[in-house]
């Protein structure tokens, strides 16, 4: 029943919508030499001139909303409640009686936050509300709100714990390397004037892989090339102003230029446009705060 209400919602709404074309089209054409003086006049009257916000979203409406045969799979969204209830009581039932205790409190207490991490993710997947994203599916922006309700509930704990419990916990999951007091970092602004090609290889670590993937998705939201790249530039400078505070943030000028603005996020930005265009997905048309009617009346 609630299929047959959406579809006939759509329709409805594309029969207006393109009635409303058709009645912009009619008011355009209607002053032609065989019509009166009167009738042109009506006319022009009738015509309503469209700004460009308008138009988008008529345009808008014509292809997004427009009636479309049910695609998706019945079967992802039909309640799995007691499939997953019976799964997740077989691997708690597993993780406990079956495997090995080895009697350390660390790793006891690390196996315990796993399954409660599991938990109350299978919990908000179930009965989170969903969001505004409906694709691919929202159980999965269900799960990325849980991750964030996780991630928030981490943060306020960890404001209570010392620093030496802190790095303790973070050794579970890196204990080489965070298990360390102090972390040794690379330095980027050693030797600036030595510029070769193996050199500028040798700064392509998890950082670059960051700023690509990370102006990427920003690409995404954006969907505004040039808006990205002054976003890009404006935070290279904050590293710079930052600089003191941060040694990570000292570089060199080519990696800051080269590396960073140019081929990794700017490599990044194409490519989230790029994917923008293929998925054939609504570009945005950002205007300046001065042309918002909300924010401008009062001025």
């Amino acid at each position: 029943m609630s299929n047959l209400t959406n579809v006939e919602d759509s329709d409805r709404i594309y029969t207006e919508t393109n009635n409303e074309t058709d009645n912009a089209e009619t008011d355009l054409d209607s002053g032609d030499e065989w019509s009166s003086p009167e009738a042109n006049k009506s006319s022009r009257k009738k015509f309503k001139h469209r700004n460009p916000t308008e138009i988008e979203r008529l345009h808008f409406r014509l292809i997004n909303e427009r009636v479309v045969n049910d695609i998706t799979l019945e079967a992802l969204y039909k309640p799995h409640t007691l499939t997953v209830l019976g799964l997740l009581c077989a691997y708690l039932l597993y993780d406990v009686v079956f495997t090995k205790q080895l009697g350390s409190t660390d790793i006891n207490v690390f196996r315990g936050l796993k399954a409660l991490f599991i938990l109350f993710l299978i919990i908000s997947a179930m009965i989170f509300p969903n969001g505004p994203f409906i694709r691919p599916h929202p159980i999965i922006w269900r799960i990325v709100f849980g991750l964030s309700v996780l991630y928030a509930l981490l943060l306020q704990f960890t404001l209570y714990q010392s620093y030496d419990d802190v790095k303790a916990v973070l050794s579970w999951i890196d204990p080489v390397g965070l298990s360390l007091r102090n972390l040794t970092e690379k330095e980027y602004a050693v030797n600036c004037t030595d510029v070769t090609i193996s050199r500028i290889w040798g700064h392509m670590d998890i950082f670059a892989v960051g700023h690509f993937l990370g102006w990427a998705m920003k690409a995404l939201m954006i969907r505004h090339t040039i808006i990205c790249w002054y976003i890009s530039i404006s935070w290279e400078l904050t590293e710079l102003a930052f600089a003191h505070l941060l040694p990570n943030f000292q570089e060199c000028w080519w990696d800051a230029i080269l590396l960073d603005i140019l081929i990794c996020n700017g490599f990044g930005i194409l490519f989230g446009n790029w994917v923008c265009r293929f998925l054939e997905m609504r570009q945005y048309h950002w205007e300046s705060i001065k042309f918002v009617f909300y924010i401008n009346w009062g001025m």
